[in-house]
């Protein structure tokens, strides 16, 4: 693959190291949107068909990428409302506890503490040997340790968002069904982005706000619940849920059936006319480009910065828990964060600080060009003697 610069309206002055803070749009979301824009001005263009059709695309789309059924896919708002409707499908015994990862996105966090609160159940909070070098092997470790045949719900993201550290979800889904935990996955920071298979990796529910790898909009999200949440209870009662929902002239003739698999798990308003054509582009473009390739492409797109890291002698993670897409730097002790800081806003430098880290994230509108200013930027903040 070559960059994929030219699909997007990116400032040619910028170089734009930081889809871990929000993904850019896409020309063809924003014609999309634009379009749908135009639409709305005359209501009478939107046929009833239309409150379910471009949602049954986003949803096979999706489905495409995860490799799950179309009709686990339910559309969200946002991440913490797919925590919601997971966790209060969960039961939790007297003894049992979760396990959630330590410094979690927030979303998560607040979920299952909430959640922990109201079960009476301890809250774990898992994370690597404090002594370690490298954080990888020993947070793997750790956590497929602390799952035991108590643990009632694991919600971990599919990597670290500070960081891109990645987890081994393939061991953790099988520990969990082995002990018959809940496995709940953001999947935000690495959908669209690293290879995301729901059945290998056994996930119950994979979460997804859109506006980052999926290069969605804010304020929409999608989510898969598999087969142990069939038959749970929604957040709402929207009227699109229901089997006869399509059939506008006889919705009140209350069809208390909801409509397919996790399709009882779709936000209200979930038909909405303008963000839903935008992810359905990007989707649609995912999908076409392949996350292999797009994993490949960030991969060769890194090489330069990592050797760069290498003959200045920084400590680097292990290559099998390290993302393509986003990382964390540990920089060069003779690194002035201050001139740092200056250098990378005077060359219009967009990355972020988490953790006291940079953390780096590309995608497939990046080139070599914005690695080598980055490379340029942090040999010109060094220490001057």
């Amino acid at each position: 693959m070559e960059s994929q610069k030219h699909l997007f309206s990116l400032d040619p002055a910028i170089h734009y190291l930081n889809c871990g803070y929000k993904g850019p749009l896409m020309k063809s979301a924003e014609q999309a949107a634009i379009g749908a824009l135009i639409r709305d001005r005359n209501p009478t263009s939107i046929a009833p068909e239309d409150f379910f059709t471009t949602a049954k695309e986003v949803k096979g789309r999706f489905a495409e990428l995860v490799n799950c059924d179309p009709f686990q896919v339910a559309l969200i708002p946002s991440s913490s409302y797919g925590f919601a409707i997971a966790l209060r499908n969960i039961s939790c015994e007297p003894g049992q506890h979760a396990i959630v990862l330590e410094d979690e996105f927030p979303s998560g966090y607040f979920s299952l503490k909430t959640w922990c609160d109201e079960n009476q159940a301890l809250l774990k909070v898992v994370g690597p040997n404090k002594e370690a070098e490298t954080l990888g092997e020993s947070w793997n470790k750790n956590l497929l340790e602390s799952i035991t045949s108590e643990t009632a719900v694991v919600l971990m993201s599919s990597v670290h968002w500070m960081n891109g550290l990645k987890f081994d979800l393939e061991s953790i889904g099988q520990k969990c069904k082995t002990v018959g935990a809940i496995f709940i996955v953001d999947g935000t920071q690495s959908t669209g982005a690293a290879q995301m298979d729901v059945k290998r990796f056994k996930i119950d529910a994979l979460i997804c706000a859109s506006y980052k790898w999926l290069l969605g909009p804010y304020g929409m999200g999608i989510s898969y619940f598999g087969h142990a949440f069939d038959n749970g209870k929604p957040l709402e009662e929207s009227w699109l849920n229901r089997t006869n929902s399509q059939d506008f002239g006889n919705l009140t003739k209350y069809d208390h059936e909801y409509t397919e698999d996790s399709g009882r798990y779709n936000v209200g308003e979930m038909s909405n006319f303008i963000l839903l054509p935008m992810l359905n582009e990007s989707l649609k473009q995912i999908n076409e480009w392949t996350v292999p390739e797009i994993e490949s492409y960030c991969q060769e797109l890194t090489i330069p910065l990592y050797s760069y890291l290498k003959s200045r002698d920084v400590v680097l993670e292990d290559e099998q828990y390290t993302s393509h897409h986003l990382f964390g730097l540990k920089l060069p002790e003779d690194i002035d964060t201050e001139l740092l800081r200056n250098n990378l806003q005077m060359n219009k430098i967009s990355v972020s600080n988490r953790g006291g880290k940079l953390r780096i994230s590309v995608n497939v509108f990046n080139t070599a060009e914005d690695i080598d200013k980055l490379i340029q930027v942090l040999e010109s903040s060094r220490f001057v003697e």
